[in-house]
């Protein structure tokens, strides 16, 4: 899989963050760095190639609760350390929080493609653990193909009583690229089975443990 670097994700960004991440796990070997602490070392390797930093609180509920705009970039941070983690099948557990009424599809939908329009880019750090070592990746996943679920035709899933969670496989050029799902119990809206091969894979390399 061909490596590509980005205007952000410059290969020093890349080198000064993967060394932060190896210092974190020199001192926790069998626990990735993963949500804020993953947050911290990318602020710290911005700073350390002294690009400056700010840091977008979140303003509400449906916000992603911490963002950075760098060079006037506004940057997602997400991180999938499990050990469910598959080498080529992205997981978002939660890319945004819906508002529970109305369940509508054309609703949840709308207010998917708001929550997109807040940041430029995602970069994501997983962890694919393996019998003896762990395989790391950093990925920046294109904001563009999650912007496809705009065109998703969501149908009911599950077998819940009364509100009934939603779904449906999003399509680009009769290509399935990812699942989308709105879980009925918390109002989450995920995403599952995004090839890697449709992002841009900026760092992969593996550690013994």
């Amino acid at each position: 899989m061909t490596i590509r670097y980005g205007h952000i994700f410059t290969p020093d960004f890349v080198v000064t963050l993967r060394g932060l991440i190896g210092i974190h796990q020199s001192i926790y070997p069998q626990t990735p760095p993963h949500g804020i602490y993953f947050e911290a070392l990318v602020e710290e390797a911005f700073r350390r190639i002294k690009k400056p930093v700010t840091v977008i609180e979140p303003g509400g509920k449906n916000q992603p609760r911490h963002d950075l705009l760098v060079e006037n970039t506004r940057i997602s941070l997400k991180t999938e350390t499990g050990d469910s983690t598959k080498p080529l099948q992205i997981t978002i557990t939660k890319l945004c929080t819906t508002e529970r009424e109305p369940w509508e599809a054309r609703v949840l939908i709308a207010r998917v493609i708001e929550h997109l329009s807040r940041y430029d880019v995602i970069l994501m750090f997983r962890a694919v653990w393996e019998p003896h070592l762990i395989r790391y990746q950093l990925v920046e996943i294109p904001v563009e193909k999650l912007r496809l679920i705009a065109d998703a035709n969501l149908d009911p899933v599950g077998h819940r009583g009364g509100r009934q969670s939603l779904g449906a496989d999003v399509m680009e050029q009769g290509q399935r690229i990812f699942r989308v799902h709105f879980d009925a119990s918390d109002g989450k809206c995920s995403v599952r089975s995004f090839g890697v091969q449709h992002c841009e894979l900026l760092e992969t390399w593996e550690v013994r443990r």
